[in-house]
């Protein structure tokens, strides 16, 4: 049985149109110029964009992105630790709902000082001082042409939030509206960012990571590599 049962539920494909764009950008740092501000009445932030400013600002208030939150140092502590487990297994394109193409994936519950160090900070960071925290760090490493599927967590496993960190590649992941698919946001994951979902953005909207092919935010192009993500999330109430 695949770690990731306890996680995620039938996948969910949107249907909305997707503009075709043509530009090179990889990271944050690329942006040749600033976004547009969404707090102006425009439809894009530096990691937030979506299908009108309505639904960024609806959204704004239970999503999140910390660029550089941990550094060059941290990122390789993390993958010195995770690297010799992972590479013990096998990118899979066969995941038991169709929800995830060409991953593997791990869990720890122990870390080396520096490692603890991070996951303490995320913790903190993410969930509320007396939330009640899933003990295992779900670990998923996607490979350079696997992706994540539209999908909402299982509730009956996962609290009011998530909240993870992207190592080594930036990379794109949507929002849809369940009950309303033109409804959509993009958040802008940079290497090294922390994201956090919390509350109507976990229960009301599929979240997905956009394919290499597809890895476009606000019209500019952000490559996708290897991704490793290092997840952690609350327990239900």
């Amino acid at each position: 049985m695949r770690l990731l049962v306890r996680f995620v539920k039938q996948a969910q494909r949107s249907a909305q149109v997707r503009a075709i764009y043509h530009s090179n950008f990889s990271t944050l740092s690329d942006l040749s110029g600033p976004l547009r501000d969404s707090s102006k009445g425009e439809t894009s932030s530096a990691w937030l964009c979506g299908s009108s400013p309505h639904i960024v600002e609806s959204v704004r208030e239970f999503v999140e992105v910390q660029v550089d939150f941990i550094s060059e140092q941290e990122e390789q502590a993390l993958l010195r630790e995770l690297e010799p487990g992972l590479k013990k297994k096998r990118y899979e394109f066969d995941h038991w709902d169709d929800a995830i193409h060409g991953f593997r994936e791990t869990e720890r519950v122990q870390w080396g000082a520096a490692c603890e160090a991070v996951i303490r900070r995320l913790r903190a960071h993410a969930f509320p001082q007396d939330s009640q925290l899933l003990g295992p760090v779900h670990v998923l490493d996607l490979d350079k042409a696997g992706f994540i599927k539209p999908h909402i967590d299982s509730v009956k496993f996962c609290g009011t939030t998530i909240a993870g960190i992207s190592l080594l590649s930036a990379s794109v992941m949507r929002l849809v509206r369940e009950e309303v698919k033109t409804d959509w946001v993009d958040l802008l994951l940079p290497q090294r960012s922390l994201y956090v979902l919390r509350a109507e953005a976990r229960y009301k909207f599929t979240h997905e990571i956009l394919k290499d092919e597809e890895s476009f935010f606000d019209g500019r192009r952000v490559a996708r590599h290897r991704r490793i993500s290092v997840i952690c999330r609350n327990l239900p109430e």
